[in-house]
């Protein structure tokens, strides 16, 4: 390709990113791009400026060092190995970013002045956890399309469906009446209803009108929600999800490839394993024997692991217990060799205490089953897993149960909880839109109990009844 053209390019590329190239940064970067066929231009160039923007840029002028960087980062992301094809995320390893207001962009913590997450948090990290709750909805709110200002030049009709969002500080600041707002905000008592499980500790968008110091409420809703791939087009391929890969996996053609050649993968996820119950090892070894011949990818087994919480034997019980769980994955050689096996803990296993997110069961506990079996992962609650280019949220709280106790109202429609339940999850893109005194959270690590952007799985493994969920045409929510 000549080599002018690529240089049009590359700066046209990074002028509509606000950034300008040094002349030594643009000399070295039409180096590296010398061997890219014209193709394949515009997909790299687009991968080394979404690199570019994720380094610690000083000022609009792109350095050598900061090119250089980036690069080297986009070429360590295309060597990816088999290492990236199947991950288990612990929630104290899920990557921070936190929504810069001036750069219209997430950035990592790293490049903030917020201080590194610790599990005992401070007030300030209280007053952050909801202060970035807001944000993430606003932010999403402000582009859907019902709020987008409309195009200069299109028809009168169109401006008449828009919305305009406000914020409280802009109708403090009014001394007249205020007609038609929309204001996003967190409730605590609701009196009229959309679809949805409202609960204390929701945003909402309330929409009325302000006069004497008083916002008149005529109707409000949650917030909309967005489809992931919307999200990733807006922000480009930052890995939110968390993993080794150090953009997301949804862009990589070729974990893409390798999930479409082994359509045959399959994942088990059982609730509830109460080891101690012989009816329930008996249970599994017909599992197990079933599952033999075709040896799933993964287990997912999620807790509570004992039927009898908090007794003075629990502990030795319990070790007991996965000494005979690695007995019986032993007497079946394809799947102990063959499938991986991933413990998740339940709200009544040892543990400290009932906050979120929750740490692994102590490794006295799982040490003999790990060395037994290799493959076995014990993780957090709730835990990510990511496979290919699939990505897989898994909590086990009791959920369901809670949001309906602390609804303020239940649905008209009760025959549907879980389609309520789904769309209060996905709206407040958050797994536990709950008052902390319900649903308590290390305050640091809020961030972790994310959904956004959207994966691809939502598995919450409740003491409630099966229910599959679609949602956004791609969200599967079990």
């Amino acid at each position: 390709m000549d080599a002018r053209r690529v240089k049009q390019k590359v700066s046209a590329g990074f002028k509509m990113r606000g950034l300008i190239l040094r002349p030594e940064s643009s000399r070295f970067l039409l180096r590296v791009l010398e061997s890219v066929t014209e193709a394949d231009l515009e997909e790299v160039l687009e991968r080394i400026l979404d690199a570019v923007e994720k380094q610690p840029l000083g000022s609009s002028m792109v350095e050598l060092s900061v090119l250089e960087a980036a690069v080297q980062d986009c070429s360590q992301s295309c060597d990816e190995t088999i290492d990236n094809v199947f991950n288990i995320i612990g929630a104290f390893d899920v990557p921070r970013f936190i929504f810069s207001t001036e750069r219209k962009k997430f950035v990592p913590i790293s490049m903030t002045n917020h201080p590194v997450p610790k599990l005992c948090g401070q007030s300030r990290d209280k007053a952050e956890l909801f202060r970035e709750r807001y944000t993430i909805l606003q932010q999403r709110t402000h582009r859907h399309e019902l709020f987008t200002p409309p195009v200069i030049g299109s028809a009168p009709d169109e401006g008449r469906n828009k919305f305009q969002l406000k914020t409280v500080e802009a109708l403090l600041g009014s001394t007249a009446k205020v007609g038609e707002v929309i204001v996003l905000g967190m409730i605590t008592q609701l009196k009229e209803f959309h679809s949805g499980l409202y609960t204390e500790s929701c945003f909402v968008l309330a929409e009325g009108w302000y006069e004497d110091s008083v916002f008149h409420i005529n109707a409000f809703g949650f917030p909309p929600t967005e489809p992931s791939s919307f999200t990733r087009a807006y922000y480009g391929n930052i890995n939110f999800f968390g993993g080794p890969s150090s953009t997301a996996v949804k862009a990589s053609a070729k974990l893409k490839q390798l999930e479409e050649e082994n359509e045959d993968a399959m994942f088990v996820i059982v609730s509830d394993v109460w080891l101690d119950r012989v009816e329930v090892l008996e249970k599994i070894q017909t599992m197990f024997s079933g599952y033999s011949a075709m040896p799933p990818t993964c287990f997912i087994f999620c807790g509570n692991f004992s039927s009898a919480p908090y007794g003075r034997h629990q502990l030795r019980t319990l070790k007991e217990s996965f000494k005979a769980l690695a007995d019986l994955i032993c007497e079946y050689p394809s799947i102990h060799k063959s499938s991986r096996f991933v413990f998740v803990p339940g709200p009544e296993d040892p543990g400290p205490g009932t906050v979120l997110p929750r740490p692994p069961l102590a490794e006295h506990i799982t040490e003999e089953f790990r060395q037994r079996v290799p493959f076995s992962v014990f993780t957090t609650n709730p835990c990510r897993v990511q496979y290919c280019s699939q990505e897989m949220v898994v909590i086990r709280e009791d959920l369901v149960n809670k949001m309906c106790r602390n609804c303020v109202r239940l649905p008209s429609s009760n025959l549907d909880i879980p389609s309520h339940f789904v769309k209060t999850i996905l709206s407040q893109g958050h797994l536990t839109p709950l008052p902390l005194y319900v649903c308590p959270v290390h305050w640091p690590y809020d961030y972790a109990l994310r959904v956004y952007p959207v994966p691809d799985v939502i598995v919450f493994a409740d003491k409630y009844d099966p229910f599959n969920v679609l949602e956004l045409h791609m969200l599967h929510v079990f």
